[in-house]
């Protein structure tokens, strides 16, 4: 009885200890910017020459998590999210998200805003866009952007 009681504590101990090593993942994607203010946000874009990518979701969100899961951290959208945009991720329901949530009218989780540096909504989409839509959408962005530069 004692040999299986330690053949037992030896099995144990080698698979948590081969669980634990394949646990740690660095997981890579879009670098979401923390802050409780959206002007923090504004004049960092401002400063780096960049537009914004805001991200409203709710933790109970299930479209939202599947971004989080499957589109954000592609290596092609973070890429691009992160080379021309500040990303910001703004849960609806907590801090100031109500009162963002109201002022850009989410009414939909998630809704994806593209925004210029003054917070003027360039592109807006309701639900869940995965990697090719997310790529177009930020694109669009981009070029609507250009297209205001010129007309200032």
């Amino acid at each position: 009885m004692k040999k299986l009681m330690i053949i037992l504590g030896l099995a144990i101990v080698t698979f948590s200890c081969n669980s634990t090593k394949n646990a740690v993942t660095v997981k890579e994607g879009v670098d979401f910017v923390n802050s409780d203010k959206l002007t923090a946000i504004l004049e960092m874009a401002d400063s780096k020459d960049k537009l914004v990518f805001v991200d409203f979701y709710t933790t109970w969100c299930l479209p939202c998590k599947m971004m989080d899961e499957d589109v954000f951290p592609d290596k092609g959208i973070s890429k691009l999210m992160n080379d021309n945009f500040i990303n910001y991720k703004v849960d609806a329901e907590k801090e100031n998200g109500p009162n963002l949530a109201l002022l850009y009218q989410v009414n939909v989780y998630p809704t994806l805003l593209f925004l210029d540096k003054d917070g003027k909504v360039l592109v807006r989409k309701e639900g869940a866009a995965y990697q090719t839509e997310l790529r177009s959408l930020a694109e669009e962005a981009m070029a609507t952007n250009s297209a205001n530069v010129g007309d200032d």
